[in-house]
């Protein structure tokens, strides 16, 4: 399969009309890159190149982000799970990878859940079912988050994310600090989608071959999540990263990167089109 490179977004239409930026690179099987809480398709820029030898990557700008609309209503995990579908149908996509990470990967839970026949095979990295059933961030790390101090949040949320060795080594800029740009009801939209986020009884019907990636030094989203979404979802693998936190997919990039590449090789060398 040959993709055409789209080195400018293009834009799908969701069912409710918003106007979704999208964008394309690489040539093969599409993988669909899906971004954490409040971040546009930049998330991925530090990685998304590790996957173009067999892939062709696929990302979006969520409603309320990047180059996307911004309306008032319609965010929720299950609507960006419909939004995703129709960025694949805007590229004439029948069945893809899935790769989402935080709440990218609560939204491609839902992908997987409602729409099987369009996922072969589903990365999910640190993230959680949500709900009741989640093991959810302590109160010191909401607090942190909440300051009032801009400067103290940003070097809280940068301390949630990478460990101080990796900062002392990759001084930034970082790509997952949230987009700048997103307007105040947008992100909270974007917060009430992911708090909001609850796919427990969902999860058994996921038939896609699953790999689940954790930081084991994740605050954010707690990688006791990682055997609750193994223990319900039926075909998984899983692996954590010793000494990572949130963005293990960026401080152990090497590893992380060829475990995702190989995971979704399998696929292909088994027949599973």
């Amino acid at each position: 399969m040959s993709d055409t490179e789209s080195p400018l977004p293009t834009y799908a239409r969701a069912e409710d009309g918003t106007a979704l930026a999208c964008q394309r690179r690489g040539a093969g099987f599409p993988l669909v890159l899906l971004a954490g809480q409040a971040n546009n398709h930049h998330w991925w820029d530090g990685v998304r190149e590790d996957f173009h030898g067999t892939h062709s990557t696929i990302t979006l700008d969520y409603r309320g982000t990047g180059a996307s609309d911004k309306p008032q209503g319609g965010y929720s995990t299950r609507q960006f799970a419909g939004d995703v579908i129709a960025v694949l149908d805007h590229f004439g996509i029948e069945r893809a990878d899935v790769y989402g990470t935080s709440m990218g990967g609560r939204v491609a839970q839902w992908v997987a859940a409602d729409h099987p026949e369009r996922v072969r095979r589903l990365v999910l990295g640190c993230t959680s079912p949500g709900g009741p059933h989640a093991v959810e961030r302590d109160t010191s790390v909401r607090l942190a988050l909440a300051q009032s101090d801009p400067r103290a949040a940003l070097h809280a949320l940068i301390d949630l994310m990478y460990s101080p060795a990796w900062r002392a080594a990759h001084p930034g800029p970082y790509n997952t600090l949230c987009d700048p740009d997103m307007p105040p009801h947008s992100r909270h939209g974007h917060l009430l989608a992911s708090n909001r986020h609850d796919a427990w009884d969902a999860l058994p019907g996921i038939s896609a071959p699953t790999l689940i990636l954790h930081g084991d030094q994740d605050r954010m989203a707690p990688p006791d999540n990682l055997a609750l979404l193994a223990a319900r979802i039926p075909h998984t693998r899983t692996h954590l990263f010793p000494g990572a936190r949130h963005a293990y997919f960026e401080e152990c990039r090497p590893e992380a990167s060829a475990l995702v590449a190989a995971f979704l090789g399998d696929a292909e060398q088994s027949g599973d089109e």
